[in-house]
C-alpha cells in the first residue's frame, strides 16, 4: 500500500492524537498491488434527477488519499489497497479503464448509461489522477449520459469538472461529507474540513454546470445508535437546503481492515448500525427535496450494518427498493421481532457504554 507519513501538507489539519493512531495501524499493512488493475468494478441500477441508469461504477487504484497518509478518517481503509509509492502513470490508469470497459462488455448487454469513479482518495487531486488523465476518460466516457467523480472539497475546482461538462456528460461531484455537523465530522471521523467547505465546493460544482451528491456516514465511532440516527436525519435535512445537492447517499459504518474502527470492534467498543436505523433515516427524510439513497455495503454480517441474522436480506431488499423508487411505504412490509431490541438500544443506549446489544 502507499505508506503514511505525516510530512505532507495535510499535517495539523485534523486531530493529531487521531492521525497518530491511524498511521501506526495503517503501516501494520505490507499488501501490494498492480497498478494497471481496478480496485474494484462492477454494474449495478442507480437513481438519479433524471431517472434510474443501468450504472458502471469504477474504483481506480491509485496512489492513495492524501488525508489517509496524514493519518486519515477513522473508518476508512480504502488506502490499505492504494498502490505502493504514491503515484500512479497516465498510461497504467488508462489501462485500469480499459479493464473496467471489458468488464462491461463481458457483463452487460448494453453501454451503461452512468458512470462512476472512485478512487482511494480523491479523482479531482491531480496527485492521484493527472490532468491529462482526468482528460482521457472524460473523452473516453463522452458516448454516455451521466458521470459521477468523487472528491474532497479541496480539490473541487471549475476547470476540473468542466472537462466532463464540456464533453457533453451531465455531471455529478459526489462530496464524502460524511455529516453536516462539524463536531462529528471532526472528532468521530477525524475529517478535517467544515460543512462551509462543501457549501463552498457546491458552488464550484454549480458554475462548472455540475451537481452535487453527498456522502452521508451513519455511526462513526463514538456516536450511540440513538445520536448517530438523530445525526442522520439533520444531517441529510441540511444537505438538501444547499443549492446544487440533488441526491445524499446515507451510508451505514462498515468495519474495514487497518482502521481505528476495527480496533475499537475487535475491543468490543464498536458495534456497526442496525438495518432498522437506515429505514428509519429513509423513512423520516423521504419528504425532503432530495434524493436520498443508502447502500449497506456487507449486511448481515458482524463487521457490517446488521439485525438479528434473520430479517436482513428483506431488510436490504426494502431498501434497495427505497432507493430506486423513494417510497417509505416499503419499511411497512417489513418486519421482525428484533426491531423491538432496537428501539430498546435507541431508548437506553448511551455512548459511554456502547455497544448495547450485539
Amino acid at each position: 500500500m502507499s505508506k503514511p507519513s505525516p510530512d505532507v501538507y495535510e499535517q495539523g489539519k485534523g486531530m493529531d492524537a487521531h492521525n497518530a493512531v491511524m498511521r501506526d495501524i495503517r503501516s501494520r499493512n505490507d499488501s501490494t498491488y498492480d497498478p494497471r488493475e481496478p480496485t474494484r468494478v462492477w454494474l449495478d441500477e442507480d437513481n438519479t434527477p433524471d431517472g434510474v441508469y443501468q450504472s458502471l461504477t469504477i474504483i481506480l487504484n491509485t496512489g492513495g488519499c492524501r488525508w489517509a497518509r496524514a493519518g486519515g478518517c477513522t473508518m476508512c481503509g480504502y488506502v490499505a489497497e492504494s498502490v505502493e509509492g504514491g503515484s500512479v502513470a497516465h498510461e497504467d490508469l488508462m489501462a485500469q479503464i480499459r479493464h473496467c470497459l471489458d468488464h462491461e462488455a463481458e457483463e452487460a448487454d448494453e453501454k451503461s448509461g452512468l458512470i462512476k469513479i472512485y478512487t482511494s482518495g480523491s479523482f479531482l487531486d491531480e496527485r492521484e489522477v493527472p490532468a491529462e488523465t482526468r482528460q482521457a476518460i472524460a473523452e473516453t466516457f463522452a458516448d454516455r449520459e451521466r458521470i459521477v467523480v468523487e472528491s474532497l472539497p479541496d480539490f473541487v475546482e471549475e476547470d476540473r469538472v468542466s472537462d466532463f461538462v464540456d464533453v457533453g456528460l451531465q455531471t455529478d461531484v459526489a462530496v464524502g461529507l460524511e455529516t453536516a455537523t462539524d463536531r462529528v465530522r471532526h472528532d468521530c471521523v477525524n475529517k478535517y474540513f467544515d460543512f462551509a467547505d462543501f457549501e463552498e465546493a457546491c458552488a464550484a460544482a454549480r458554475d462548472a454546470g455540475a451537481g452535487i451528491k453527498a456522502y452521508l456516514l451513519l455511526k462513526p465511532v463514538f456516536l450511540s445508535e440513538r445520536e448517530a440516527v438523530e445525526d442522520m436525519k439533520s444531517s441529510v435535512r441540511r444537505c438538501a437546503a444547499v443549492d446544487g445537492c440533488h441526491t445524499v447517499s446515507m451510508n451505514p459504518c462498515n468495519v474495514q481492515r487497518y482502521t481505528m474502527v476495527e480496533e475499537l470492534y475487535h475491543d468490543g467498543g464498536y458495534r456497526p448500525p442496525w438495518l432498522w436505523s437506515v429505514a428509519d433515516v429513509l423513512e423520516s427524510t423521504a419528504e425532503e427535496d432530495v434524493i436520498v439513497v443508502s447502500d449497506p455495503v456487507g449486511h448481515g454480517s458482524d463487521r457490517g450494518p446488521h439485525n438479528c441474522g434473520e430479517c436482513d436480506d428483506r431488510v436490504q431488499r426494502a431498501i434497495k427498493d427505497f432507493d430506486l423508487r423513494q417510497d417509505p411505504s416499503v419499511f411497512e412490509q417489513v418486519e421482525c421481532e428484533c426491531n423491538a431490541t432496537w428501539d430498546a438500544v435507541i431508548e437506553r443506549e448511551k455512548s459511554y457504554s456502547m455497544p448495547l446489544a450485539r
